[in-house]
């Protein structure tokens, strides 16, 4: 008898095991159940499953009953392995025989994710080797002596490598999560989504775990109004002395301050709002190409194609075809 109800919507099995991180588990409930369509469908159908169905202890003080075994993880399209307790993740590569039956049923076609040090179960299966993974900064030592032949990305919120996705801490798995609904159905849903949940409708994976200043100071000098205007002024052919200029900083002091609080680099974050920008008219117009790229501040279609290809790896006429439906 099939687990899943619903064959015409993307289905996702989350496994959790003992010591799960409750948080964890919600994040990705919240965040793909409230993914629709433009005519208010679900667009996922999302279920728990456990190794041994049963009551599952959690890093809070109530367990919280599971009902559905290993069966969920061979019929899902995206397999996603939260955190446990770090006394439950492997070590020696060897996970319990529970755990590696569950992992060993997921089709070979299947997306697989992991948040936080769930990376450690994907490592253990070997399904990380060769790859880029990440993991929360503080396992990423553990991690790095256990599995060497992962290359291992301690510095940043997510990785993407073929059909495996890894993210860092509990907050980086919301961006994750965004990152597969905006790659399932467009940034137009997975904005839905964001604003629904109330966070930040996009982080790109690159960006830094840990920023050195993520909260200006109490009178200290910051960033924040220079990418407010930047925001509003994409279209315009925008320069780190425009922005310093703004903030009535440095060059080199805006550089610093930029990096300190955003994580990346300030070029680095125009072109992701100028990309996060063209996806959207893309999705929600029918600006001709290079009407867009001219919007979004790449001046040229042929470098708007340039960018969507590096970001998504698609040209922008693709991208509309396979999104503009759901928008």
């Amino acid at each position: 008898m099939a687990v899943f109800r619903h064959p015409e919507r993307h289905k996702v099995a989350v496994l959790v095991r003992h010591g799960m991180l409750v948080m964890e588990l919600g994040i990705v409930h919240r965040l793909f159940g409230q993914a629709r369509s433009a005519t208010g469908e679900r667009l996922y159908e999302v279920i728990t499953c456990t190794p041994e169905p049963g009551d599952i202890r959690t890093d809070a003080d109530f367990t919280i009953p599971v009902p559905r075994g290993p069966e969920a993880v061979a019929e899902a399209d995206t397999v996603i392995v939260p955190a446990s307790s770090a006394e439950y993740e492997p070590t020696g590569h060897q996970l319990t025989p529970p755990v590696a039956h569950a992992m060993g049923l997921i089709r070979p076609d299947t997306r697989i994710a992991s948040i936080c040090t769930g990376a450690f179960v994907l490592a253990a299966m070997g399904l990380l080797d060769g790859k880029r993974a990440t993991t929360h900064w503080r396992s990423a030592c553990e991690f790095q002596l256990e599995y060497p032949r992962v290359c291992l990305d301690p510095d940043v919120l997510y990785t993407e490598d073929e059909n495996v996705y890894t993210s860092a801490g509990v907050a980086s798995g919301i961006d994750l999560c965004l990152h597969l609904i905006r790659r399932d159905f467009g940034a137009a849903v997975a904005n839905e989504v964001a604003r629904g949940t109330v966070v930040s409708p996009h982080r790109e994976g690159g960006q830094a775990q840990f920023i050195r200043r993520p909260v200006p100071e109490p009178r200290s000098p910051s960033t924040a109004a220079a990418r407010a205007w930047a925001l509003e002024h994409l279209e315009r052919p925008l320069t780190l002395r425009d922005l310093a200029a703004k903030e009535s900083m440095s060059t080199r002091t805006f550089t610093r301050r930029f990096r300190d609080e955003v994580g990346i680099s300030a070029l680095q974050w125009l072109t992701q709002q100028r990309v996060e920008r063209a996806r959207q008219l893309l999705e929600e117009t029918e600006l001709p190409i290079d009407r867009v790229a001219a919007a979004c501040g790449f001046g040229t279609a042929a470098s708007l194609r340039q960018h969507l290809q590096a970001a998504l790896g698609v040209s922008p006429s693709a991208y509309r075809t396979t999104f503009r439906r759901t928008a």
